[in-house]
């Protein structure tokens, strides 16, 4: 029998945020994926258009974030492959976009159900605050969590917009929304089918990026970096350098830098630009993701992507 599952969204009347629990499983019990949620069929979920591109870029990065490697040729997923707060807070974009509301207070609800998911000092005293304020801050956090804003509007100028509002509850530094502005606008161009050079050319134009580096001109002398400023437009650069999905996410953590974070800005842009991710990345990364996650992200997919369908 077809697995059926029901979701309840129940609204909280604080914040106007939704809670996607899945409640109740019709036909045959399905098994469970070592990640944890319970299994539909996966040639089901293989044939769903999921946005996947950040974080799958996210999981795999993940191992690598503080055991960089130099090199394209490493094992995309083991054992200790897992979302990170890149994700966690990613899905708390798609549901500010698909149900309106507060997002500073979404953010802080998605950050406190996944705690332990390697969010920074200054971010993890923002998620328990009881009046949360923006922090100043320029790290690629805002960049991290902002691709699904480049597939939820019509113009580029909304796009902006709304990467603007996604970045200033936390990151209000010009730095902070200009790197999540690039990116959001980046993957909009993308899906909207501009060639790599009008990409790189508006991304320079507009937030005077300098995009005319090579991934193998920027990796020997690279470190570990958070700043927008010094990650984004690297990020972006291996997205200009690649040829496939996997080749963008395999040259961003190259770099050896903040791997899950570059692989998911740079991952975000390349699902866009290449309509497809391999199968057996899109099966790894759906192993290792909560059930919630996956019905926000259908849920979405289906409000937005029905005129942008890949």
């Amino acid at each position: 029998m077809e697995l059926i599952f029901l979701l309840y969204l129940s609204a909280n009347e604080a914040n106007h945020n939704k809670d996607y629990s899945v409640v109740k499983t019709l036909g045959p019990e399905p098994s469970s994926f070592n990640g944890g949620f319970f299994k539909l069929e996966m040639d089901r979920l293989m044939k769903n258009n999921l946005l996947l591109g950040a974080i799958a870029g996210d999981v795999i990065g993940s191992v690598y974030e503080f055991r960089p490697v130099k090199t394209t040729d490493f094992r995309l997923f083991s054992r200790a492959s897992t979302f990170t707060d890149d994700t966690v807070m990613t899905m708390a974009n798609f549901d500010w976009l698909l149900n309106g509301g507060d997002l500073a207070g979404i953010m802080q609800e998605y950050g406190r159900r996944y705690s332990d998911k390697g969010y920074g000092g200054g971010f993890r005293k923002w998620i328990w605050a009881q009046d949360p304020k923006p922090y100043g801050s320029y790290g690629n956090g805002s960049a991290m969590r902002v691709s699904p804003v480049g597939w939820a509007f019509e113009t580029l100028d909304e796009t902006l917009d709304a990467a603007k509002r996604s970045a200033e509850v936390t990151h209000d530094h010009p730095e902070g929304i200009k790197g999540a502005q690039a990116v959001a606008a980046a993957v909009y161009l993308a899906r909207t089918g501009k060639t790599k050079t009008e990409i790189k050319n508006y991304i320079e134009q507009t937030f005077d990026y300098d995009l005319g580096r090579s991934c193998d001109g920027i990796r020997p002398g690279y470190k570990f970096e958070v700043a927008c400023q010094r990650s984004v437009p690297e990020s972006i650069v291996a997205f200009l350098d690649s040829t496939d999905y996997e080749s963008a996410i395999r040259l961003a953590i190259s770099l050896g830098g903040d791997a899950d974070t570059m692989a998911a800005i740079a991952g975000s842009i390349a699902e866009a630009y290449y309509k497809v991710i391999p199968a057996y990345i899109k099966e790894e990364t759906l192993k290792r993701l909560p059930m919630e996650f996956l019905c926000l992200n259908k849920s979405f997919c289906d409000r937005f992507l029905v005129l942008k369908s890949f």
